[in-house]
């Protein structure tokens, strides 16, 4: 999720991240310091001079996507259409701050906004190009899914029982019998397929594009190793008409993977609108929108 960039955030503000580069790495100690527009709420990034940004978990349970991220997105970046990060420097505990943290190389272009898109079409499948290649690089070694990537990656059952409590939460105000039944066909869709990379995060905050065309993925936090069904949720969220379709088009997945990822795409959705994360009141009307997508995906395919 991104949000907005108030300083500060989770104790993290442009001061600290000054005392921590001028005390671990002196040679770029007289760089300015400023927060980036759009921020990630699992961690905070700041630019560092015009070439570099820092990157910070925002709480423990974030560290292990940055170390994850600093050993393997420079073992995927040759195999990729795509930039991603470039790992430049990985920080200590320090000045306070108690997690390890990173220096990063900034990445030109602006976040996603699919409106100011002159060929949405084209965007999409241009991501799925990326995803293409994300899910054909080399799994040796990798992170198999599970607790560092908040469970992206396996069977959607993992937050069964917070679904079901948003189902609960969100009855009378969205079609609980039919979103149960997009749910419980997601359940059902089982995975047998070779594990490979996923994302874990496909959404607009984490896709950067210039001139209209996809310019660079970041923020591979929840990255790793299985079903890559959770990496389809922007079908949804973002996607509309001949995108959509040109994306369903271009990835070419099965009725399984499609059922499993409305699962991952209504589960957020529903955690979103029920007020169990941290999301601004403001977009009920879009998040609304995007479970009856959901739910009527489920009955034109099911």
């Amino acid at each position: 999720m991104t949000t907005s960039s108030p300083d500060g955030r989770a104790g993290i503000d442009a001061a600290l991240v000054k005392r921590l580069v001028a005390a671990q790495f002196p040679q770029w100690a007289g760089l300015p310091v400023t927060p980036v527009e759009v921020d990630g709420w699992d961690n905070r990034t700041y630019r560092l001079g015009d070439d570099m940004t820092v990157r910070l978990p925002t709480a423990a349970g974030y560290v292990a996507g940055i170390a994850k991220e600093d050993e393997w997105l420079p073992r995927l970046a040759p195999q990729l259409p795509s930039p991603i990060p470039r790992v430049l420097a990985t920080g200590r505990p320090g000045e306070g701050y108690p997690h390890p943290w990173s220096v990063r190389g900034w990445l030109p272009g602006r976040t996603l906004s699919m409106p100011e898109l002159a060929d949405p079409v084209r965007f999409a499948t241009d991501l799925a190009a990326f995803l293409h290649a994300l899910q054909s690089c080399d799994t040796a070694g990798g992170p198999m899914a599970g607790e560092h990537s908040f469970y992206r990656g396996t069977s959607p059952s993992f937050y069964d029982a917070e679904t079901r409590a948003c189902l609960k939460d969100l009855d009378g105000r969205i079609d609980t019998r039919r979103a149960t039944e997009v749910w419980e066909a997601a359940l059902k869709a089982d995975w047998d397929g070779e594990p490979v990379w996923f994302h874990g995060d496909i959404a607009t905050g984490n896709l950067l594009v210039d001139a209209g065309r996809l310019s660079a993925v970041i923020d591979f936090g929840t990255s790793g190793v299985g079903d890559p069904a959770c990496d389809l949720v922007i079908t949804w969220v973002t996607l509309t008409g001949e995108a959509r379709d040109a994306f369903r088009t271009a990835m070419a997945q099965d009725a399984g993977m499609w059922a499993r990822a409305r699962g991952w795409a209504l589960w957020k959705a529903m955690l979103q609108l029920s007020g169990r994360s941290h999301t601004d009141p403001a977009l009920a009307p879009v998040i609304e929108k995007v479970i009856a997508d959901i739910i009527n995906d489920h009955d034109r395919h099911s």
